[in-house]
């Protein structure tokens, strides 16, 4: 039924100044638009909404996530703009922060101003989703 419909993904801020400078300055996100109830981001032809709220619920899992070429370059570019990559218990995550996973996949993950647990994911044979 949705399967050739196009995907939106969400997230939420209570500070739209600070997720605004956040999503475009920090991520390189292409800013389109700020609506009353959400800034509106484009992410590789993905429609981000970040949705203005007076809280936000802190959840303990991924939110967001990127797929990307290269992910050490990622990680440390992004650490530059002094985003602070997450490190977890029993991941045995690299230098950088980096999982590799038994399958050759690889993740770091980091935060949102808000809170909410951002990813990058480097798969091993290429993009999964094909």
């Amino acid at each position: 039924m949705l399967v050739d419909a196009k995907l939106m993904a969400f997230v939420a801020t209570t500070d739209s100044e600070r997720a605004k400078s956040f999503y475009r300055d920090t991520l390189d996100l292409r800013f389109v638009a700020d609506e009353p109830f959400a800034l509106i981001f484009d992410s590789g032809g993905t429609m981000l909404r970040v949705q203005k709220v007076k809280e936000v619920a802190k959840a303990q899992y991924t939110a967001l996530g990127w797929e990307v070429e290269d992910i050490q370059a990622k990680v440390r570019q992004l650490g530059e703009k002094k985003v602070e990559f997450l490190r977890f218990d029993g991941f045995g995550q690299d230098d950088l922060g980096v999982v590799k996973f038994p399958n050759g996949d690889r993740v770091a993950w980091f935060k949102d101003p808000d809170g909410n647990i951002l990813s990058l994911t480097q798969f091993a044979r290429g993009d999964a989703a094909k």
